[in-house]
């Protein structure tokens, strides 16, 4: 079996998990699976080199491509929009993925591809060569679907359950200080909580696309419920909070900087934390702050204990 035989399997493996997990609403793993597949085609309609498929291959590459994005942003919507793109839609496509090198007929959906824009996975845009902030240019057009469409939603995640003698933490993400809050597009905030050795210890949270942006400030007011009893959280534990931004100029959505906190700060009330330059640096050995401002990520902690 040659190499692109192989691959299309594989895209075929792929899509027929990501669609079981939806139909089974399991919906997080599904998301998961159509990103993932979703930057699987992305980087084959970007590839410069020959790579067995031909242009308009891969331009229906770039339309499938786009067709998951949508299908995971209608899964992160809560309210059901004349947009969403329902999953029977999205089975239409499996034939279309298993004969793509002999398919031509015309694409059943009215979708752009969206090569030129690339889809990271997360910590991914960190290995790229870390270049100077752009200004932001504009807010850009909305008639192409944009990848980075399902953080307007966030993927935040609801309360757990209460257990006797447990705690269990809410952080509100109030506002955070930036120089040039101003300019920053589609700004939001992954929350992760890890290990000593920066392991995940919950699954990752997005917040929805900030709420304002004023003076220096980007306001959130959202509430992120940890996923994990404060009691079960081990020792040397952290909660990191990653500002990602989009920048037109590369076409991707970036770590702009990022702040955490540790197990003896939880603490009810109010706490203010200081921004670190990226790459998020999970283990905290080599820390350098973003500046030398008064700029801060502003929080508020409410502790729920069920005696």
């Amino acid at each position: 079996m040659s190499d692109v035989n192989k691959t299309v399997q594989k895209w075929h493996a792929s899509f027929r998990k990501a669609t079981d997990f939806d139909s089974w609403g399991q919906l997080v793993e599904a998301i998961d699976e159509y990103q993932i597949l979703a930057r699987q085609l992305q980087k084959e309609v970007q590839a410069t080199n020959s790579t067995g498929f031909s242009e308009e291959q891969k331009k229906t590459l770039g339309k499938i491509a786009t067709c998951l994005e949508m299908r995971g942003a209608s899964l992160q919507c809560n309210n059901q929009t004349k947009e969403e793109f329902k999953l029977e839609d999205l089975k239409k496509l499996e034939t279309i993925i298993t004969n793509i090198l002999t398919f031509n007929k015309e694409f059943p959906f009215d979708v752009q591809p969206v090569p030129s824009r690339k889809i990271l996975a997360p910590g991914e845009e960190e290995n790229l060569e870390l270049e100077e902030e752009d200004a932001a240019v504009g807010h850009g057009s909305a008639d192409v679907f944009s990848p980075r469409a399902p953080a307007a939603q966030g993927t935040l995640l609801p309360r757990l359950p209460s257990e006797p003698g447990m705690t269990l933490l809410t952080i509100k993400i109030e506002k955070i200080g930036l120089k040039d809050a101003g300019q920053c597009i589609d700004p939001y905030i992954t929350f992760t909580v890890k290990d000593a050795n920066g392991v995940d210890l919950n699954p990752a949270q997005d917040t929805p696309v900030a709420s304002r942006k004023e003076d220096t400030y980007i306001h959130f007011n959202v509430d992120v419920e940890v996923q994990k009893h404060v009691e079960r959280l081990p020792k040397g534990a952290a909660i990191f909070f990653e500002f990602k931004h989009y920048k037109p100029k590369k076409r991707f959505t970036s770590t702009k900087c990022f702040a955490f906190m540790e197990m003896d700060e939880i603490k009810p009330g109010p706490i203010v934390i200081e921004l670190y330059k990226k790459p998020t640096d999970y283990k905290r050995k080599k820390l350098q702050l973003l500046t030398k401002k008064p700029l801060y990520l502003h929080l508020h902690q409410t502790l729920h204990k069920d005696s």
